[in-house]
């Protein structure tokens, strides 16, 4: 179908283009694993000065690339998180506000809750401190949290180091016995540089997923714009967002749709943006959507995000 932890915090809350899944894939769950962390989040009001004061807004959310997905999917449909957080309040509190955004929540809890420090310059552009803790050791995960999965959903951010590597590549290998489709976000240039990008390649082709997606700059590291045999050997579907310039679908290595993005007024915040967009694509694709179609309705919910702190709706 192409298209130990203590127990779960949650079952607290709730064109041309590539085949859709079919549609017992449809009746099932968005299964996301990966981080659930706190953001801090810093928009500074005037050009950075180094070395002093910059006068600046700070707000804190909820955050995490894996548990982003799955918040922003959740009204789209049925979502599960699959992660680890502390054993701590700060941990109580995110598996609590994920779960009353609509998420089925899975979590492990040990350790001390992660947090990353996002700075937001004028222009929208982040920088990312990310110290991720807890969600950075999932593993043991039961195996029955993939019961009823359609779709598992893996932000790269977790191949960053084990035990969790070997981890998402086991919940993958899980996943696919069921019939369930697997996607890879490649994350970040930063991640991809610091595993090598021969490392990185050859990891995310252990996993096998049905979809990759990257950005233009971790599509071009990667070796995987505008298509070839590179493309095609990394997964069967890769989907390049280019900003606000056409988003590529890619398929068996050749580029098969270029999906306009509509004008976004207002921008403020890339936080999250890459995130919704996977949520938005997925939700739409297990729904029966084609690529085009769900690369469209990834746009419309990246562009939700795009005036607020951090990866959250107005």
């Amino acid at each position: 179908m192409p298209s130990p932890g203590e127990p779960a915090v949650g079952a607290v809350g709730a064109a041309d283009a590539v085949e859709p899944v079919d549609a017992a894939c449809a009746r099932g769950v968005l299964a996301v694993a990966g981080d659930l962390v706190e953001d801090i989040v810093v928009w500074a009001s005037e050009p950075v000065h180094r070395a002093t004061d910059t006068a600046a807004r700070v707000f804190r959310a909820r955050g995490g690339s894996a548990a982003n997905v799955a918040a922003l999917a959740a009204p789209l449909a049925p979502t599960r998180f699959i992660g680890r957080v502390g054993a701590d309040a700060a941990g109580d509190a995110l598996a609590t506000a994920l779960a009353e955004s609509g998420v089925d929540v899975r979590v492990q809890r040990a350790g001390r809750t992660g947090t990353v420090v996002l700075l937001v310059d004028v222009d929208g552009e982040r920088t990312m401190y990310p110290d991720r803790g807890a969600s950075a050791v999932l593993e043991g995960v039961d195996a029955a949290w993939l019961n009823g999965v359609a779709w598992l959903h893996l932000p790269a951010y977790g191949l960053e180091r084990e035990p969790m590597r070997g981890e998402l590549a086991r919940l993958a290998e899980l996943a696919r016995d069921r019939g369930a489709g697997v996607s890879v976000d490649a994350s970040s240039t930063g991640l991809l540089d610091g595993l090598g990008v021969e490392f990185a390649l050859e990891l995310v082709r252990g996993i096998r997923p049905d979809v990759l997606f990257a950005n233009e700059d971790e599509a071009a590291l990667l070796g995987l714009s505008g298509g070839g045999p590179a493309a095609a050997s990394v997964a069967p579907t890769v989907v390049v967002k280019h900003g606000a310039l056409p988003t590529d679908v890619i398929s068996g290595g050749v580029l098969v749709a270029r999906v306009d993005v509509e004008p976004v007024t207002g921008i403020r915040d890339l936080t999250g943006a890459g995130d919704a967009f996977a949520a938005g694509y997925l939700a739409a694709s297990i729904s029966g959507a084609d690529a085009a179609a769900a690369a469209l309705a990834g746009h419309r919910a990246a562009a939700s995000v795009l005036t607020n702190p951090g990866a959250h709706t107005s």
